[in-house]
């Protein structure tokens, strides 16, 4: 026998290998994205197996050049990405020694692309052995199910996301350096476009054009409390004059033409004369009374499950989680948590999901649970289900979010849970259930009280049956009124019951302009524009924060000077590319790539021939920077250390130079809106050896400074923000900016759940 030392990494290689009776028998191997879902499934499937994760992407489009032959069908040139290169050795060394491989990434574009990945660096030899295996959940039945159901690898699906990085890197690739040139004397070279994160941009900068533009109408609305003989209260709002009902003027520029054919349909309370000249006539008025008095059942359906986008919105709105936050929190309850005697379990099914669908076995046992827990009155007839037929673009490959088990309830998981994680699943939880419930039962009732021409009037809804209301409700927030909207309607009224006039007020108003978007209501609008896909939703709204083209104050997305003035560069050169129905249309077509019926290059043929076209036009008219050396044009390229300017007269010519080199202007001070605290002076931008900061403008006689989030919650405290610090040595660090009340401190930065590559994130 003969014996060696053996270094760590000959203990991984010999990992495979187990030895039955003397019989050395290879493990079959499985591969996942993330550390975290590999240690699970091992927990699940036991000493037969090795899983072990790529840690996302193997392969990408070189960093320093397009990487794509446009002369040759958009053919992209894939390499393994910097720092991959041990992980590519250590899964080449477990595949040889398996009997089988099993490729378990995630179930969509992006997993079926990295599970190319590995294809692509193994041997031809392998081949035979490769299976694909999808996890919708990461539960013990489930990853034995997909062991037992292998399929192959759905080539369409790779094409598809191969064809969207295609088309950012060529956006991201072409589009930037003009982009760079073009505010270069301003802003400095750190700028990109993308072709989704532009249009995000695009909207957000349109929206803030509407609300400067916006010129308000003044209006007034009259209310009055009327009491029954009983003393019982009517809060009513003038509803009628005359027979025509109160209108809000719809706009002050409004021809005189227009204006009087809406006076001739409606009537409007303009001013504080005609209110109160309106609220003296009522007072005179000797009899009021009820006029007319309805009342309407209906039934009110529940939502269907949470879909991605759906459910960032509602975390957005209820527990004030950014899209990023939503989805790293929601990666590690469907990865797993340690339930102790459960073992390691993932509590919800796949989150990147715009799929309703929902396992008839879990519906199933939804039922059983509202039967046992709410009662036969709560449960329908039949189990419901959300029709999605008419709802474009929707990947129906896996389920709707929800929980994997229903004996996994909030109570019971929540000492295994921090705070963050036990907000989320209980939400995912409590959505899921009520949408197998009843339909609440509710009455409106509405009154109408006559005071000579004047009609006031005031509505309320009772609930008669609470359905799944009982345990969830979207619209939770408070919506009874002033004006007599949603408000407790007295039981016994009758028609010509005579009331008494207590109180009688004017409103006065101002017509609103359309308010800004927030995270959540940014990627609805995209979602409805079928722009954007549930892997991409946070990265697209996170990227143009992190460009500081957009600031978030209290939720709402503001752009910035930089933002704005990047967007009308990109809208007035390229109007045709950065639009929403152009990139609606690419999505579209990439989703017909994944459905087999239409091929890579007429998709990247209708892309690129109008972006081609935009970008001859466009470089055309720019102004070239002249080497000083030979006359030749200076082009920018992208190197290690990052952008610069060469000659393109290289190699006769090699000069070089820094993009700062050529800034023309001084750097104009972005300021921040803010005031500060010390000198009531204003803050601005400002970068140091930590990133970017907010400083007083009188730097240096106030010294006031600001310490910006990088977007990220402490993951101790869940209240904090995470933000660069540095010790006294110098060295940077990363902790809660509540210390001392949180000592959260840690050497690296920690990461959200890894989001699908993107050229906008790049460039």
């Amino acid at each position: 026998m003969i014996l060696r030392f053996l270094s760590a990494a000959d203990y991984i290689y010999i990992l495979p290998i187990q030895s039955i009776n003397g019989v050395l028998m290879s493990k079959d191997l499985i591969l996942v994205e993330s550390p975290s879902k590999a240690k699970t499934i091992n927990k699940y499937v036991g000493s037969k197996f090795v899983v072990e994760a790529t840690v996302g992407h193997i392969k990408n489009l070189p960093k320093t050049k397009l990487g794509i032959d446009l002369e040759n069908d958009f053919k992209p040139s894939l390499v393994t990405i910097r720092g991959k290169s041990d992980i590519v050795k250590k899964i080449k060394s477990l595949a040889s020694k398996s009997k089988k491989i099993f490729i378990a990434t995630d179930p969509d574009r992006e997993g079926e692309a990295i599970a190319q990945d590995v294809i692509d660096i193994l041997d031809e030899k392998y081949k035979e052995k490769i299976e694909r295996v999808l996890f919708n959940e990461i539960t013990k039945k489930a990853v034995n199910k997909a062991l037992n159901n292998p399929i192959k690898i759905d080539e369409n699906l790779v094409i598809s996301q191969r064809a969207r990085r295609v088309m950012d890197r060529i956006i991201g690739y072409k589009v930037s350096p003009f982009l760079w040139r073009a505010v270069l004397d301003q802003y400095g070279s750190s700028l990109s476009a993308g072709r989704v994160q532009s249009v995000a941009l695009r909207l957000i900068c349109e929206r803030e054009d509407e609300i400067e533009k916006f010129v308000s109408t003044e209006y007034w609305s009259i209310v009055a409390v009327f009491t029954t003989d009983k003393g019982e209260e009517i809060k009513a709002k003038l509803y009628e004059v005359d027979g025509k009902q109160i209108k809000i003027p719809p706009k002050p520029d409004m021809t005189k033409d227009d204006w009087d054919q809406f006076l001739t349909d409606n009537y409007a309370i303009t001013t504080a004369d005609l209110a109160n000249d309106i609220l003296e006539q009522i007072k005179k008025i000797e009899n009021y009374s009820i006029s007319d008095l309805s009342k309407k059942e209906f039934r009110r359906n529940p939502f269907p499950p949470f879909i991605t986008s759906s459910l960032q919105a509602e975390a957005s709105r209820k527990l004030r989680f950014r899209a990023r936050r939503t989805m790293m929190v929601a990666q590690s309850l469907y990865e797993g948590i340690d339930l102790d005697s459960e073992g390691v379990t993932g509590l919800i099914t796949y989150m990147r999901t715009d799929s309703t669908r929902v396992s008839e076995e879990i519906i199933n046992d939804s039922r059983n649970y509202i039967s046992e827990i709410y009662g036969n009155n709560y449960l329908p007839e039949k189990p419901r289900s959300f029709d999605q037929k008419n709802k474009k673009n929707v990947q129906d490959a896996h389920e709707a979010i929800r929980p994997t088990s229903l004996k996994y309830t909030p109570e019971f998981v929540k000492p295994f849970l921090d705070e963050a994680q036990f907000k989320l699943y209980e939400l995912i939880w409590k959505r899921f259930i009520a949408s197998q419930m009843e339909p609440a039962k509710l009455e409106t009732t509405t009154v109408s009280v006559k005071a000579g021409k004047y009609i006031f009037r005031a509505s309320g809804t009772a609930i008669l049956f609470d359905g799944f209301l009982k345990i969830y409700d979207e619209d939770s927030e408070d919506t009874n009124d002033e004006n007599g909207n949603g408000l407790r309607i007295p039981a016994g009224l009758e028609v010509e019951q005579k009331l008494n006039l207590e109180e009688i007020n004017p409103n006065q108003h101002f017509t609103k302009p359309p308010p800004r978007y927030t995270e959540s209501s940014l990627i609805k609008e995209l979602e409805s524009n079928g722009i954007g896909r549930p892997s991409t939703y946070a990265m697209i709204v996170g990227t143009i924060i992190d460009r500081r083209y957009v600031e978030q104050t209290d939720r709402k997305l503001f752009p910035t000077k930089l933002g704005r003035k990047v967007s009308s560069i990109l809208v007035q050169n390229f109007p045709d590319i950065f639009n929403v129905n152009f990139t609606a249309k690419m999505e579209g077509e990439l989703d017909l790539i994944a459905d087999g019926e239409i091929d890579y290059l007429q998709v990247l043929n209708d892309f690129y021939k109008p972006f081609a076209k935009s970008l001859l036009e466009v470089e055309a008219n720019l102004e070239k920077i002249k080497c000083e050396k030979c006359g030749s044009d200076m082009d920018i390229k992208i190197g290690r250390y990052g952008k610069f300017l060469a000659c393109t007269n290289y190699p006769a010519c090699s000069n070089i130079k820094s993009l700062k080199e050529i800034s023309t202007g001084t750097n104009e001070p972005e300021y921040t809106g803010e005031i500060c605290p010390k000198c009531n002076s204003r803050t601005v931008y400002r970068e140091g050896k930590l990133g970017r900061f907010i400083g007083c403008e009188k730097y240096p006689d106030c010294d006031f400074t600001k310490t910006i989030s990088i977007g990220l919650k402490c993951p101790k405290c869940s209240e904090g923000d995470i933000i660069p610090r540095r010790t006294k040595k110098g060295k940077i660090f990363y902790g809660c900016n509540r210390y001392p009340d949180c000592d959260y401190a840690s050497w690296k930065l920690p990461k959200p759940e890894e989001e699908p590559i993107s050229e906008e994130e790049e460039f």
